[in-house]
Protein backbone atom coordinates (compact mmCIF):
# COMPACT_ATOMS: atom_id res chain seq x y z
CA UNK A 1 0.00 0.00 0.00
CA UNK A 2 2.81 2.53 1.16
CA UNK A 3 4.74 1.51 -2.38
CA UNK A 4 1.25 2.57 -4.59
CA UNK A 5 0.78 5.55 -2.70
CA UNK A 6 4.55 6.81 -3.59
CA UNK A 7 3.39 5.91 -6.75
CA UNK A 8 0.21 7.73 -6.77
CA UNK A 9 2.13 11.16 -5.03
CA UNK A 10 3.91 12.91 -8.21
CA UNK A 11 0.50 12.33 -9.97
CA UNK A 12 -1.54 14.31 -7.48
CA UNK A 13 0.77 16.48 -7.29
CA UNK A 14 0.86 17.15 -11.14
CA UNK A 15 -3.03 17.26 -11.29
CA UNK A 16 -2.81 20.43 -8.98
CA UNK A 17 -0.01 22.32 -10.42
CA UNK A 18 -1.45 21.85 -13.71
CA UNK A 19 -4.64 21.44 -13.21
CA UNK A 20 -5.50 24.45 -15.59
CA UNK A 21 -4.17 22.20 -18.72
CA UNK A 22 -6.12 19.98 -20.71
CA UNK A 23 -8.90 18.64 -23.60
CA UNK A 24 -9.69 15.29 -24.54
CA UNK A 25 -11.01 13.21 -27.23
CA UNK A 26 -13.30 10.23 -27.77
CA UNK A 27 -13.38 7.50 -30.08
CA UNK A 28 -17.04 7.77 -31.84
CA UNK A 29 -18.10 4.13 -32.11
CA UNK A 30 -20.56 1.70 -30.54
CA UNK A 31 -18.64 -0.19 -28.11
CA UNK A 32 -19.61 -3.87 -30.19
CA UNK A 33 -17.58 -2.15 -32.93
CA UNK A 34 -14.10 -2.90 -34.22
CA UNK A 35 -12.87 -0.93 -36.11
CA UNK A 36 -15.19 0.89 -38.72
CA UNK A 37 -13.05 2.16 -41.91
CA UNK A 38 -15.86 4.97 -43.66
CA UNK A 39 -13.59 5.48 -46.77
CA UNK A 40 -11.93 8.78 -45.50
CA UNK A 41 -11.14 8.41 -41.78
CA UNK A 42 -11.21 5.45 -39.01
CA UNK A 43 -11.70 4.72 -35.51
CA UNK A 44 -10.71 2.39 -33.06
CA UNK A 45 -12.78 0.57 -30.53
CA UNK A 46 -12.12 2.57 -26.93
CA UNK A 47 -15.23 3.84 -25.90
CA UNK A 48 -15.24 1.39 -22.54
CA UNK A 49 -11.31 2.81 -22.48
CA UNK A 50 -11.52 5.99 -20.44
CA UNK A 51 -9.06 6.76 -17.56
CA UNK A 52 -10.00 7.63 -14.46
CA UNK A 53 -7.65 8.97 -11.87
CA UNK A 54 -5.45 5.89 -10.93
CA UNK A 55 -5.83 4.26 -14.19
CA UNK A 56 -4.13 7.56 -15.81
CA UNK A 57 -1.84 7.50 -12.70
CA UNK A 58 -0.79 4.17 -12.51
CA UNK A 59 -0.52 3.35 -16.48
CA UNK A 60 2.31 5.90 -18.14
CA UNK A 61 0.51 9.33 -17.04
CA UNK A 62 0.12 11.33 -20.10
CA UNK A 63 2.71 10.05 -22.29
CA UNK A 64 1.32 7.40 -24.40
CA UNK A 65 -1.46 10.13 -25.27
CA UNK A 66 1.27 12.85 -25.82
CA UNK A 67 3.12 10.27 -28.07
CA UNK A 68 0.07 9.46 -30.10
CA UNK A 69 -1.56 12.75 -30.49
CA UNK A 70 1.65 15.01 -31.37
CA UNK A 71 2.56 13.66 -34.95
CA UNK A 72 -1.18 13.85 -35.83
CA UNK A 73 -1.66 17.97 -34.62
CA UNK A 74 -0.32 20.06 -37.74
CA UNK A 75 0.59 23.50 -38.20
CA UNK A 76 -2.32 25.40 -40.36
CA UNK A 77 -0.79 28.80 -41.84
CA UNK A 78 -3.75 31.12 -43.12
CA UNK A 79 -2.26 33.43 -46.03
CA UNK A 80 -5.13 35.57 -46.79
CA UNK A 81 -5.43 39.81 -47.59
CA UNK A 82 -8.81 41.05 -48.18
CA UNK A 83 -7.46 43.70 -50.58
CA UNK A 84 -4.59 41.80 -52.13
CA UNK A 85 -4.60 41.60 -55.45
CA UNK A 86 -7.08 44.04 -55.98
CA UNK A 87 -6.14 47.51 -57.86
CA UNK A 88 -8.97 50.31 -57.69
CA UNK A 89 -10.63 51.21 -60.94
CA UNK A 90 -11.20 54.45 -59.33
CA UNK A 91 -12.10 55.69 -56.14
CA UNK A 92 -16.02 57.01 -56.38
CA UNK A 93 -16.08 59.60 -54.29
CA UNK A 94 -13.23 61.31 -56.08
CA UNK A 95 -14.58 60.45 -59.20
CA UNK A 96 -17.97 62.60 -58.35
CA UNK A 97 -16.82 64.96 -55.41
CA UNK A 98 -12.87 65.33 -56.01
CA UNK A 99 -12.58 63.71 -52.38
CA UNK A 100 -9.19 61.99 -51.32
CA UNK A 101 -8.87 58.70 -50.28
CA UNK A 102 -10.54 58.55 -46.90
CA UNK A 103 -8.90 55.17 -45.60
CA UNK A 104 -5.95 54.88 -46.50
CA UNK A 105 -4.67 51.01 -46.17
CA UNK A 106 -2.11 49.51 -44.46
CA UNK A 107 0.88 48.00 -46.72
CA UNK A 108 -0.37 44.13 -47.60
CA UNK A 109 1.90 41.41 -45.79
CA UNK A 110 4.43 39.91 -48.26
CA UNK A 111 2.58 36.67 -49.90
CA UNK A 112 5.03 34.62 -47.94
CA UNK A 113 3.97 35.72 -44.29
CA UNK A 114 0.92 34.09 -42.86
CA UNK A 115 -1.82 36.67 -41.84
CA UNK A 116 -2.40 33.62 -39.16
CA UNK A 117 -1.72 30.50 -37.49
CA UNK A 118 -3.77 27.87 -35.97
CA UNK A 119 -3.55 23.65 -35.67
CA UNK A 120 -5.67 20.78 -37.47
CA UNK A 121 -6.14 16.81 -36.46
CA UNK A 122 -4.86 14.52 -39.05
CA UNK A 123 -8.24 12.15 -38.93
CA UNK A 124 -7.27 10.07 -41.45
CA UNK A 125 -4.13 8.54 -43.03
CA UNK A 126 -4.83 9.38 -46.80
CA UNK A 127 -4.40 13.15 -45.58
CA UNK A 128 -7.88 14.74 -44.39
CA UNK A 129 -7.43 17.27 -41.43
CA UNK A 130 -10.10 18.71 -39.35
CA UNK A 131 -9.84 22.11 -38.29
CA UNK A 132 -12.02 25.45 -36.57
CA UNK A 133 -13.65 27.87 -39.88
CA UNK A 134 -12.41 30.80 -37.78
CA UNK A 135 -8.47 29.11 -38.41
CA UNK A 136 -9.33 29.07 -42.47
CA UNK A 137 -11.44 31.50 -42.98
CA UNK A 138 -10.85 33.89 -45.78
CA UNK A 139 -7.65 31.77 -46.83
CA UNK A 140 -6.01 32.33 -50.36
CA UNK A 141 -4.01 29.60 -49.65
CA UNK A 142 -3.52 27.51 -46.43
CA UNK A 143 -0.21 25.47 -45.56
CA UNK A 144 -0.18 22.74 -43.15
CA UNK A 145 3.29 21.97 -41.42
CA UNK A 146 3.63 18.08 -39.63
CA UNK A 147 5.67 17.52 -36.29
CA UNK A 148 8.23 16.91 -38.22
CA UNK A 149 8.39 19.73 -40.44
CA UNK A 150 7.33 18.36 -43.59
CA UNK A 151 5.13 20.94 -45.64
CA UNK A 152 2.12 20.14 -47.83
CA UNK A 153 -0.35 22.94 -49.14
CA UNK A 154 -3.60 21.88 -48.41
CA UNK A 155 -7.27 21.76 -50.29
CA UNK A 156 -9.81 23.57 -47.93
CA UNK A 157 -13.04 20.23 -48.80
CA UNK A 158 -15.81 22.51 -46.61
CA UNK A 159 -16.15 24.26 -43.58
CA UNK A 160 -19.28 25.10 -41.38
CA UNK A 161 -19.23 28.18 -39.59
CA UNK A 162 -22.39 26.95 -37.20
CA UNK A 163 -20.12 24.83 -35.32
CA UNK A 164 -16.85 26.27 -36.54
CA UNK A 165 -15.30 23.07 -38.38
CA UNK A 166 -13.68 22.78 -41.36
CA UNK A 167 -12.12 19.91 -43.33
CA UNK A 168 -8.69 19.93 -45.00
CA UNK A 169 -6.90 17.64 -47.52
CA UNK A 170 -3.46 17.03 -48.26
CA UNK A 171 -1.97 14.59 -50.99
CA UNK A 172 -0.35 11.85 -48.81
CA UNK A 173 -0.34 8.69 -47.57
CA UNK A 174 0.29 6.78 -44.25
CA UNK A 175 -0.12 9.72 -42.10
CA UNK A 176 -0.54 9.19 -38.30
CA UNK A 177 -4.06 10.04 -37.42
CA UNK A 178 -6.11 9.90 -34.49
CA UNK A 179 -8.97 8.01 -33.44
CA UNK A 180 -12.45 9.89 -32.65
CA UNK A 181 -13.89 8.67 -29.69
CA UNK A 182 -17.33 8.95 -28.48
CA UNK A 183 -17.82 12.20 -26.63
CA UNK A 184 -21.35 11.50 -25.32
CA UNK A 185 -19.24 9.20 -22.99
CA UNK A 186 -17.37 12.34 -21.45
CA UNK A 187 -17.04 12.48 -17.63
CA UNK A 188 -16.84 15.71 -16.40
CA UNK A 189 -13.57 16.02 -13.96
CA UNK A 190 -11.84 12.86 -16.64
CA UNK A 191 -8.10 14.16 -17.32
CA UNK A 192 -7.79 15.08 -20.94
CA UNK A 193 -4.94 16.63 -22.88
CA UNK A 194 -4.94 19.45 -25.20
CA UNK A 195 -2.37 19.07 -28.02
CA UNK A 196 -1.53 22.02 -30.81
CA UNK A 197 0.44 25.00 -31.45
CA UNK A 198 -0.68 28.02 -29.23
CA UNK A 199 1.10 31.39 -28.90
CA UNK A 200 3.77 29.84 -32.50
CA UNK A 201 5.17 27.06 -29.88
CA UNK A 202 4.86 24.01 -32.01
CA UNK A 203 3.67 20.41 -30.63
CA UNK A 204 2.46 21.84 -27.07
CA UNK A 205 1.10 19.50 -24.83
CA UNK A 206 -1.02 20.87 -21.70
CA UNK A 207 -3.24 18.67 -18.96
CA UNK A 208 -6.30 19.67 -16.96
CA UNK A 209 -9.71 17.80 -16.63
CA UNK A 210 -12.82 18.34 -18.13
CA UNK A 211 -14.69 21.23 -15.61
CA UNK A 212 -18.03 20.98 -17.81
CA UNK A 213 -19.85 19.57 -20.83
CA UNK A 214 -22.65 21.13 -23.29
CA UNK A 215 -21.78 24.66 -22.40
CA UNK A 216 -23.11 27.33 -24.49
CA UNK A 217 -20.81 30.69 -24.69
CA UNK A 218 -22.30 32.88 -27.57
CA UNK A 219 -19.78 33.47 -29.50
CA UNK A 220 -20.72 32.37 -32.45
CA UNK A 221 -23.70 33.65 -33.03
CA UNK A 222 -22.92 36.35 -31.02
CA UNK A 223 -19.88 36.96 -33.87
CA UNK A 224 -22.67 36.87 -36.52
CA UNK A 225 -20.58 34.37 -38.55
CA UNK A 226 -23.28 31.65 -37.78
CA UNK A 227 -26.40 31.74 -39.03
CA UNK A 228 -27.93 29.08 -36.75
CA UNK A 229 -25.09 28.39 -34.39
CA UNK A 230 -24.36 24.71 -32.21
CA UNK A 231 -22.85 25.56 -29.57
CA UNK A 232 -22.39 22.53 -26.95
CA UNK A 233 -18.89 22.41 -26.20
CA UNK A 234 -17.08 20.67 -23.71
CA UNK A 235 -15.05 23.29 -21.23
CA UNK A 236 -11.59 21.88 -19.83
CA UNK A 237 -9.49 24.01 -17.49
CA UNK A 238 -6.30 22.85 -19.51
CA UNK A 239 -4.45 25.84 -20.87
CA UNK A 240 -5.44 26.88 -24.43
CA UNK A 241 -3.96 30.05 -26.14
CA UNK A 242 -4.49 31.80 -29.77
CA UNK A 243 -2.85 29.30 -31.72
CA UNK A 244 -4.22 26.53 -30.09
CA UNK A 245 -7.47 26.46 -32.50
CA UNK A 246 -8.29 23.90 -34.17
CA UNK A 247 -6.18 21.32 -32.27
CA UNK A 248 -6.79 18.24 -30.55
CA UNK A 249 -8.67 17.64 -27.17
CA UNK A 250 -7.65 13.94 -25.81
CA UNK A 251 -7.92 11.53 -22.96
CA UNK A 252 -5.21 9.43 -21.86
CA UNK A 253 -5.41 6.98 -24.28
CA UNK A 254 -4.86 9.87 -27.19
CA UNK A 255 -8.37 9.69 -28.56
CA UNK A 256 -9.85 11.98 -29.95
CA UNK A 257 -13.05 14.00 -27.70
CA UNK A 258 -13.02 17.57 -29.00
CA UNK A 259 -11.55 19.93 -31.27
CA UNK A 260 -10.45 23.28 -29.06
CA UNK A 261 -12.25 26.22 -30.21
CA UNK A 262 -12.45 29.46 -27.65
CA UNK A 263 -10.94 30.07 -24.40
CA UNK A 264 -12.64 32.78 -21.95
CA UNK A 265 -10.92 35.75 -21.29
CA UNK A 266 -10.55 39.35 -20.62
CA UNK A 267 -7.40 39.99 -22.59
CA UNK A 268 -7.36 37.19 -25.15
CA UNK A 269 -5.33 34.80 -23.72
CA UNK A 270 -5.63 31.60 -21.25
CA UNK A 271 -7.12 32.47 -17.66
CA UNK A 272 -8.29 29.28 -16.57
CA UNK A 273 -11.28 28.32 -19.04
CA UNK A 274 -11.21 26.65 -22.59
CA UNK A 275 -13.92 25.30 -24.85
CA UNK A 276 -14.04 22.23 -27.55
CA UNK A 277 -16.39 20.86 -29.85
CA UNK A 278 -17.56 17.60 -29.10
CA UNK A 279 -15.87 14.92 -31.42
CA UNK A 280 -19.61 13.61 -32.17
CA UNK A 281 -20.82 16.85 -33.61
CA UNK A 282 -17.05 17.58 -35.10
CA UNK A 283 -17.80 13.74 -36.54
CA UNK A 284 -20.83 14.50 -38.17
CA UNK A 285 -19.95 18.13 -39.52
CA UNK A 286 -17.00 16.07 -41.64
CA UNK A 287 -18.76 13.10 -42.59
CA UNK A 288 -21.47 15.60 -44.65
CA UNK A 289 -18.74 17.65 -45.92
CA UNK A 290 -16.58 14.61 -47.90
CA UNK A 291 -19.92 12.90 -48.65
CA UNK A 292 -22.61 15.47 -49.82
CA UNK A 293 -20.12 18.93 -50.36
CA UNK A 294 -22.26 20.48 -47.01
CA UNK A 295 -23.63 20.05 -43.95
CA UNK A 296 -26.77 18.66 -43.79
CA UNK A 297 -28.72 19.96 -40.40
CA UNK A 298 -32.15 18.89 -39.58
CA UNK A 299 -34.38 21.31 -37.56
CA UNK A 300 -37.48 21.06 -35.39
CA UNK A 301 -39.15 23.79 -36.34
CA UNK A 302 -39.82 25.78 -33.33
CA UNK A 303 -39.05 29.38 -32.06
CA UNK A 304 -38.04 28.36 -28.17
CA UNK A 305 -37.29 30.03 -25.05
CA UNK A 306 -34.96 28.59 -22.45
CA UNK A 307 -36.31 28.21 -19.33
CA UNK A 308 -32.46 27.93 -17.29
CA UNK A 309 -31.70 31.44 -18.52
CA UNK A 310 -33.59 33.87 -15.90
CA UNK A 311 -32.79 36.68 -18.00
CA UNK A 312 -34.38 35.59 -20.77
CA UNK A 313 -37.61 33.92 -19.14
CA UNK A 314 -37.73 37.70 -17.13
CA UNK A 315 -37.99 39.43 -20.55
CA UNK A 316 -40.17 37.18 -21.49
CA UNK A 317 -42.60 37.55 -18.98
CA UNK A 318 -42.35 41.14 -19.17
CA UNK A 319 -42.84 41.92 -22.77
CA UNK A 320 -45.52 39.10 -23.44
CA UNK A 321 -47.35 40.20 -19.52
CA UNK A 322 -46.45 35.80 -18.95
CA UNK A 323 -45.53 34.32 -15.56
CA UNK A 324 -43.49 31.49 -16.52
CA UNK A 325 -40.88 29.82 -14.14
CA UNK A 326 -37.36 29.65 -14.61
CA UNK A 327 -35.76 25.73 -14.46
CA UNK A 328 -34.81 22.84 -16.73
CA UNK A 329 -36.52 22.21 -20.57
CA UNK A 330 -36.76 24.84 -23.49
CA UNK A 331 -40.47 26.02 -23.72
CA UNK A 332 -42.37 26.73 -27.37
CA UNK A 333 -43.06 30.10 -28.26
CA UNK A 334 -44.02 29.43 -31.41
CA UNK A 335 -44.42 26.47 -34.14
CA UNK A 336 -43.28 27.16 -37.68
CA UNK A 337 -45.72 26.17 -40.78
CA UNK A 338 -44.67 23.05 -42.42
CA UNK A 339 -42.01 21.68 -39.79
CA UNK A 340 -42.11 18.69 -38.24
CA UNK A 341 -42.64 20.25 -35.20
CA UNK A 342 -46.33 21.24 -36.50
CA UNK A 343 -46.77 17.51 -38.32
CA UNK A 344 -46.25 15.76 -35.41
CA UNK A 345 -48.67 17.91 -33.08
CA UNK A 346 -46.32 20.05 -30.87
CA UNK A 347 -47.85 23.61 -29.93
CA UNK A 348 -46.75 26.72 -28.03
CA UNK A 349 -46.31 26.63 -24.69
CA UNK A 350 -45.23 23.14 -24.59
CA UNK A 351 -41.75 22.25 -22.25
CA UNK A 352 -39.26 20.25 -24.22
CA UNK A 353 -37.38 17.58 -21.48
CA UNK A 354 -35.77 15.24 -23.65
CA UNK A 355 -34.92 14.71 -27.66
CA UNK A 356 -34.61 10.74 -27.47
CA UNK A 357 -32.69 9.28 -24.35
CA UNK A 358 -31.11 12.78 -24.19
CA UNK A 359 -32.49 15.10 -21.21
CA UNK A 360 -32.97 18.38 -22.51
CA UNK A 361 -31.82 21.08 -19.55
CA UNK A 362 -30.77 24.44 -21.74
CA UNK A 363 -30.73 25.51 -25.17
CA UNK A 364 -27.24 24.07 -25.64
CA UNK A 365 -28.29 20.70 -25.00
CA UNK A 366 -31.73 20.90 -27.80
CA UNK A 367 -29.23 22.42 -30.46
CA UNK A 368 -26.70 19.60 -30.15
CA UNK A 369 -29.19 16.60 -29.60
CA UNK A 370 -31.63 18.20 -32.89
CA UNK A 371 -28.79 19.83 -35.20
CA UNK A 372 -25.95 16.86 -35.04
CA UNK A 373 -29.08 14.95 -36.43
CA UNK A 374 -29.87 15.19 -40.53
CA UNK A 375 -33.39 16.02 -42.25
CA UNK A 376 -35.17 12.94 -42.81
CA UNK A 377 -34.37 11.39 -38.98
CA UNK A 378 -36.65 10.98 -36.80
CA UNK A 379 -36.68 11.59 -33.05
CA UNK A 380 -39.00 11.23 -29.98
CA UNK A 381 -39.56 14.35 -28.12
CA UNK A 382 -41.10 14.11 -24.88
CA UNK A 383 -42.45 17.81 -23.61
CA UNK A 384 -44.92 18.77 -21.24
CA UNK A 385 -47.70 19.75 -22.05
CA UNK A 386 -50.36 21.40 -18.99
CA UNK A 387 -48.88 18.95 -16.61
CA UNK A 388 -48.88 16.00 -18.70
CA UNK A 389 -45.16 14.37 -19.98
CA UNK A 390 -46.30 13.37 -23.93
CA UNK A 391 -44.09 11.88 -26.52
CA UNK A 392 -43.85 12.41 -29.99
CA UNK A 393 -42.36 11.21 -33.02
CA UNK A 394 -41.32 13.85 -35.23
CA UNK A 395 -39.52 13.64 -38.35
CA UNK A 396 -36.95 16.05 -38.88
CA UNK A 397 -36.93 18.78 -42.34
CA UNK A 398 -34.31 21.67 -43.07
CA UNK A 399 -34.64 24.87 -43.44
CA UNK A 400 -36.50 24.75 -46.77
CA UNK A 401 -39.30 21.93 -45.35
CA UNK A 402 -37.93 19.05 -47.12
CA UNK A 403 -36.90 15.67 -45.63
CA UNK A 404 -34.33 14.71 -47.86
CA UNK A 405 -30.34 15.51 -47.95
CA UNK A 406 -29.19 18.19 -50.67
CA UNK A 407 -25.73 18.10 -52.53
CA UNK A 408 -24.26 20.77 -53.46
CA UNK A 409 -25.55 20.44 -57.41
CA UNK A 410 -28.96 21.40 -55.40
CA UNK A 411 -27.67 24.80 -54.13
CA UNK A 412 -28.98 28.09 -55.31
CA UNK A 413 -26.33 30.18 -57.71
CA UNK A 414 -26.21 32.60 -53.86
CA UNK A 415 -25.49 28.94 -51.99
CA UNK A 416 -23.08 28.62 -54.22
CA UNK A 417 -21.03 31.90 -54.02
CA UNK A 418 -21.93 32.69 -50.66
CA UNK A 419 -24.22 35.94 -50.93
CA UNK A 420 -27.73 37.32 -51.08
CA UNK A 421 -28.45 40.16 -52.99
CA UNK A 422 -30.91 42.88 -52.18
CA UNK A 423 -32.11 45.88 -55.12
CA UNK A 424 -30.92 49.55 -54.82
CA UNK A 425 -33.33 51.79 -54.87
CA UNK A 426 -33.59 54.47 -57.72
CA UNK A 427 -33.02 57.19 -55.39
CA UNK A 428 -29.58 55.65 -54.58
CA UNK A 429 -28.46 54.84 -58.22
CA UNK A 430 -29.33 59.02 -58.45
CA UNK A 431 -27.75 60.05 -55.93
CA UNK A 432 -24.65 58.26 -56.77
CA UNK A 433 -24.87 57.96 -60.73
CA UNK A 434 -25.10 54.50 -60.81
CA UNK A 435 -27.43 52.52 -63.96
CA UNK A 436 -27.14 49.21 -62.08
CA UNK A 437 -26.18 47.37 -58.56
CA UNK A 438 -27.47 45.37 -56.23
CA UNK A 439 -26.44 45.44 -52.39
CA UNK A 440 -25.20 42.17 -50.65
CA UNK A 441 -26.19 40.64 -47.50
CA UNK A 442 -25.92 37.39 -45.95
CA UNK A 443 -22.13 37.45 -46.71
CA UNK A 444 -20.93 33.97 -45.91
CA UNK A 445 -17.35 33.79 -44.45
CA UNK A 446 -14.98 31.48 -46.16
CA UNK A 447 -17.51 31.83 -49.41
CA UNK A 448 -16.50 33.01 -52.92
CA UNK A 449 -17.88 36.50 -52.63
CA UNK A 450 -16.07 36.73 -49.23
CA UNK A 451 -12.79 35.71 -51.24
CA UNK A 452 -12.91 38.51 -53.41
CA UNK A 453 -12.91 40.74 -50.24
CA UNK A 454 -17.13 41.63 -50.56
CA UNK A 455 -18.88 41.87 -46.89
CA UNK A 456 -22.41 42.67 -46.18
CA UNK A 457 -23.75 46.40 -47.86
CA UNK A 458 -20.99 46.33 -50.68
CA UNK A 459 -23.02 46.96 -54.32
CA UNK A 460 -22.45 45.06 -56.99
CA UNK A 461 -22.60 46.76 -60.07
CA UNK A 462 -21.80 44.24 -62.77
CA UNK A 463 -21.86 40.50 -62.97
CA UNK A 464 -19.35 39.01 -66.05
CA UNK A 465 -19.78 42.18 -67.68
CA UNK A 466 -23.37 42.69 -67.71
CA UNK A 467 -25.42 44.97 -65.46
CA UNK A 468 -27.83 43.47 -62.36
CA UNK A 469 -30.12 45.06 -60.22
CA UNK A 470 -31.85 41.79 -58.54
CA UNK A 471 -30.77 38.68 -57.04
CA UNK A 472 -32.62 36.90 -60.21
CA UNK A 473 -30.58 38.89 -62.22
CA UNK A 474 -27.29 37.52 -60.41
CA UNK A 475 -28.87 33.80 -60.65
CA UNK A 476 -30.05 34.16 -64.11
CA UNK A 477 -26.27 34.82 -65.47
CA UNK A 478 -24.63 32.47 -63.04
CA UNK A 479 -27.14 29.56 -63.08
CA UNK A 480 -25.18 27.48 -65.96
CA UNK A 481 -22.43 29.18 -66.03
CA UNK A 482 -18.88 27.38 -65.85
CA UNK A 483 -15.47 28.80 -65.38
CA UNK A 484 -14.34 32.70 -64.39
CA UNK A 485 -16.93 34.87 -62.88
CA UNK A 486 -15.95 38.63 -63.02
CA UNK A 487 -17.51 41.06 -60.25
CA UNK A 488 -17.35 44.80 -60.17
CA UNK A 489 -18.33 46.14 -57.04
CA UNK A 490 -18.31 49.18 -55.03
CA UNK A 491 -16.67 49.12 -51.36
CA UNK A 492 -18.12 50.99 -48.31
CA UNK A 493 -15.99 53.86 -49.51
CA UNK A 494 -16.78 54.19 -53.04
CA UNK A 495 -14.07 52.56 -54.98
CA UNK A 496 -14.81 50.29 -57.47
CA UNK A 497 -12.80 47.34 -58.14
CA UNK A 498 -12.94 44.23 -60.40
CA UNK A 499 -12.33 40.51 -58.89
CA UNK A 500 -13.03 36.99 -60.23
CA UNK A 501 -13.41 33.83 -58.88
CA UNK A 502 -14.22 30.27 -60.49
CA UNK A 503 -17.80 29.26 -60.02
CA UNK A 504 -18.22 26.44 -58.19
CA UNK A 505 -19.44 23.57 -59.40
Amino acid sequence: MKNIFKKLLPYAVVGVVSGATTFGAINYIKNDAAVVDTGYFSSAKSDVSFAGFNQAALGEDFVKAAKTTVPAVVTIKNYSNRSAGRSSEQDIFDYFFRQPDRNPRSQQKPDNIPSGMGSGVIISPDGYIISNNHVVAGANKLEVVLSNKKSYIATLVGTDPNTDISLLKVEEKGLPYLNFANSDNVEVGQWVLAVGNPLGLNSTVTAGIISAKGRGIGILGGQGKASNPIESFIQTDAAINPGNSGGALVNPNGDLIGINSAISSTNGYYQGYGFAVPSNLARKIVEDIKKYGLVQRGFLGVNSLDLSNDQQVAQYNQQFKTNLKTGNGIYVTEVTANSGAEDAGLRKADVITKVDNTAISDFADLTLAVGSKRPGDAVNITYQRNGREMVSRVVLKDQRGNTSVRTRADLTVSEKIGADFAPLSDRFKTDYGLNSGVVTKNVQEGGEMAKIGIVDNYIVIEVNGKPVNSQKDVENLLKNHRGNVQIKFVDEYGRIYTKGFVMPN
